[in-house]
């Protein structure tokens, strides 16, 4: 059996989650034990979720969790798509949602104060749930402060809150249009870029300034997201091959080659030009 440690509020968990609970491995959800602190004991950088597989190797980070899982269990309700082109946008969707709109996830949770005091306490609750004590309040203080003062590292300024909340409304645009023609994005059952995107948009869709703005414009996607959490019953085909890209698919690459490849582009430049700020115009922005 498989032992999942990670926590509720991170994306990266859940989204985890649901791959194991779609592809029906049996695993145990462990939420108590400190992910970060496993994952240095094993030499790991402190990356969360971790994954304890059932010969004992440790391994963390999602998106190489999901393909040792492929390594280990092939042809078992994979999500990788067979086809080579399908499974290269499914790769890039999957990455500019880790990359990319976990900016949306962590700028909805900072910014607004509302969002603020829900996140500190929903991970507070989570890692020490029962009764406020000063030692969990003083923690979650220090929580708070730690992330709040993280902001601009991240990317997360009030120059980048136009567009990082237009990244968030073109996502729901394209998925709330989609979902209800072709509920997965390359076919009739889910791929790694699926549960990308879930792991960002179930927080998006819980915290609650980013959830209003869910659940006014893309319904169709917040319902999508609770099938996804448990998506083991789920019986599907991949899209045939040679089938154009569902609209979707093409909204999300248009996401992608007009913010997140031109984000990279200059970050990969500032790092070789031994620069510590990046400028890049996007959405006719600097």
């Amino acid at each position: 059996m498989y032992r999942l440690i990670g926590f509720n509020p991170s994306p990266y968990s859940i989204k985890m989650r649901a791959v194991l609970r779609y592809r029906r491995l049996p695993f145990i959800w462990d939420n108590r034990t400190d992910a970060r602190e496993v994952a240095q004991r094993h030499g790991l950088p402190p990356v969360i979720p971790v994954l304890v597989m059932p010969d004992g190797a440790v391994m963390n980070d999602s998106t190489p969790l999901i393909h040792e899982l492929e390594r280990r269990h092939p042809g078992e309700r994979s999500i990788v798509p067979p086809d080579a082109v399908q499974a290269f946008l499914a790769a890039l969707i999957e990455d500019m949602a880790d990359e990319w709109l976990t900016k949306c996830m962590f700028h909805y949770r900072w910014y607004y104060e509302p969002d603020r005091k829900f996140g500190t306490h929903w991970v507070t609750a989570d890692r020490a749930p029962g009764r406020i004590t000063p030692r969990t309040a003083e923690a979650a203080k220090a929580f708070h402060d730690r992330q709040v003062g993280r902001m601009a590292l991240v990317g997360c300024t009030e120059t980048t809150k136009p567009i990082i909340e237009a990244s968030y409304a073109r996502v729901l645009a394209a998925l709330e249009a989609g979902i209800p023609t072709q509920e997965y994005l390359f076919g009739t059952r889910p791929s790694l870029a699926d549960f990308g995107l879930f792991g960002q948009l179930q927080i998006l869709a819980t915290d609650p300034t980013s959830a209003a703005i869910m659940r006014a414009e893309a319904p169709h996607l917040h319902t999508w997201l609770m099938r996804l959490d448990d998506a083991s019953g789920v019986e599907g085909e991949w899209q045939a091959a040679d089938s154009a890209p569902a609209p979707m698919v093409i909204a999300l690459l248009r996401l992608a080659g007009e913010a997140y490849l031109p984000f990279l582009k200059a970050n990969a430049e500032a790092i070789d030009e031994g620069r510590d700020m990046l400028h890049v115009r996007l959405f006719d922005r600097e």
